[in-house]
């Protein structure tokens, strides 16, 4: 039994912060040169009383309504965020009432960052080949703005604020979602982290935004760019000779390679490390940014002209936690709303 990736929607908040709105607030940052290593030239950013929940939501009725899914046939909800609306109850579980899914849907949260879409695939696939679910419903949102000291240019200029869907199926047409690897090393957790009184063994006191607050209130993400870029550099290569022995492959035989968009900077020096043209990672930050367990969908959707039937995608996420994955998608018609 195959699992496939049937269909994809996109959804950004209508917010923008350019790098001109940047520059008048903080004369002393070098904008430009900033914007020239990392690619990014503009974000966009929830309204102030706007949540992951409201992103999520529009991504989610989006596709069910303009790809003409029956919300009835949805199984599972699998919900990826780290900006939850709230502790309690299940993000997930108020996700499935405002969407009408049926009440013997079975939905879940789960709290994972860059690397959450490919997690996110893994898990519905492996929901749809043990045959416990025909149609997986994966959202990703994220309002990384909510957290973000305004005087921290470091992750200022990086993040994005956006929300995708996904369906994942038994039955196609659609793209095969093959083999992954997955990966986790705690060690690094403090080098990308929003919580309140982190001591490097606990995270006791992390800390949930409540619409409308201010960062202070929320707390502030403070990251170790240094230290996940060497991550990075470290586990992706392996992660993806992993996931080609997995699958069978070699590099050749994959077309495309669909890093998570961290930033130009760090995904010109993987492509290097990698050995991979240009012309076979594709890059999509700069009027979006960093939009932490979106990029790899927001990229499947921009780039959804250039990929040919039979293409063999690898989409590899990595980030806090630490954690990682990849996957091959074998390409078939995916509908994206």
């Amino acid at each position: 039994m195959h699992a496939l990736l049937r269909a994809l929607a996109v959804h950004l908040p209508s917010g923008r912060l350019t790098n001109e709105q940047l520059q008048a607030e903080h004369p002393d940052w070098n904008i430009a040169q900033l914007a020239a290593k990392i690619g990014i030239d503009e974000r966009p950013v929830a309204a102030e009383d706007e949540t992951a929940g409201d992103l999520a939501y529009a991504a989610g009725n989006k596709l069910l309504g303009q790809c003409g899914i029956d919300r009835g046939s949805i199984d599972f909800l699998l919900y990826c965020t780290q900006s939850p609306d709230v502790i309690i109850p299940a993000n997930a579980c108020v996700l499935h009432h405002r969407l009408g899914l049926r009440d013997n849907c079975a939905a879940i949260d789960i709290n994972q960052a860059c690397s959450g879409y490919v997690y996110g695939l893994h898990l519905a696939r492996s929901l749809v080949i043990s045959g416990s679910s025909r149609n997986v419903l994966l959202i990703t949102a994220e309002t990384y703005s909510k957290y973000i000291d305004p005087g921290d240019r470091t992750t200022r200029l990086l993040f994005g604020d956006a929300a995708s869907a996904s369906l994942i199926s038994a039955e196609g047409p659609g793209a095969i979602i093959g083999n992954g690897c997955l990966g986790t090393d705690g060690s690094g957790a403090s080098n990308l982290t929003l919580v309140r009184g982190w001591n490097g063994n606990s995270a006791g006191g992390v800390c949930c935004p409540n619409p409308g607050t201010s960062h202070r209130q929320n707390g502030i993400l403070t990251m170790n760019g240094y230290a996940l870029l060497q991550f990075a550099l470290r586990r992706v290569p392996e992660v993806v000779q992993q996931t080609l022995a997995a699958n069978g492959l070699a590099m050749a035989d994959v077309n495309w390679f669909v890093l998570h968009q961290a930033n130009r900077f760090m995904n010109e020096h993987l492509r290097v490390k990698l050995g991979l043209d240009a012309t076979r990672a594709p890059e999509f930050v700069r009027s979006v940014g960093n939009t932490v367990s979106n990029t790899i969908p927001i990229v499947l959707a921009e780039w959804k002209d250039r990929f040919r039937p039979g293409d063999k995608t690898m989409v590899i996420g990595f980030g806090a936690g630490y954690s990682w994955g990849a996957c091959v998608l074998d390409w078939g018609p995916v509908l994206v709303a």
